[in-house]
């Protein structure tokens, strides 16, 4: 969800204020999806490199975070989406830890739409962490190492038990990933939009899903 800060800086608008607009946004694609087909939808919100921006523009961030999840709780519960985080929650605040795993219970049992953000998410993070478990696991006695699979590491990363994704898709014009689930979009399709986040639509949404729909997928195999 790139290109909130730029949303704002290009209206002479602080920084904050596009992503307050951004989040409303969030709002919307997340009512939209069911209807356009998706039931799994997972929204790259803040990484582990984003805290490397000001303090000011961090802390806003997460009071958005923390807002979001507040006043959006008795609407997504009611709507049928379940709610779940990816990412290191370790460092951050623990009102919010505590908003985030609230949320989580509550809509454990929605199944109209699967939500997940990644809040102080990164890839190489993830999987540094999930190896580190397998390490342990080998050093406890409990794995043998020559019996190591694709299916256990990925069954210690964040996203165990979710499905890796079909359609990556960034916004703002950047063509680059980073650092967004390297693992399990390995065979992902990929669109690249200039549209700002603030700006991007369920109606520009709803034609990248008719346009992923039209892809040969081969997996690295090939069509009969």
């Amino acid at each position: 969800m790139d290109g909130n800060g730029r949303w704002a800086t290009n209206r002479g608008l602080p920084r904050l204020v596009g992503h307050r607009r951004g989040a409303a946004r969030v709002s919307e694609i997340v009512k939209a999806a069911p209807d356009l087909g998706v039931k799994w939808l997972t929204l790259y919100a803040f990484s582990t490199e984003n805290w490397k921006r000001s303090t000011e523009e961090v802390l806003g961030l997460m009071a958005i975070f923390a807002r979001y999840i507040e006043r959006e709780a008795d609407r997504l519960a009611k709507a049928g989406v379940r709610m779940r985080f990816i990412g290191d929650r370790g460092r951050l605040d623990p009102r919010l830890q505590r908003l985030m795993a609230g949320i989580e219970a509550r809509t454990a049992g929605c199944e109209r739409l699967n939500l997940t953000v990644a809040v102080n998410y990164g890839g190489r993070d993830e999987i540094l962490r999930a190896a580190r478990k397998l390490a342990e696991d080998v050093a406890a006695g409990l794995l043998d190492p020559r019996h190591l699979t694709e299916g256990a590491l990925a069954g210690r990363l964040d996203t165990a038990g979710l499905p890796d994704p079909d359609l990556v898709l960034r916004t703002s014009g950047e063509t680059r990933t980073s650092n967004f689930l390297p693992w399990q979009a390995a065979y992902s399709e990929y669109e690249f939009t200039g549209t700002l986040w603030p700006d991007f639509t369920p109606e520009e949404l709803a034609g990248i899903i008719a346009r992923f729909g039209n892809r040969e997928r081969r997996f690295g195999g090939v069509l009969k």
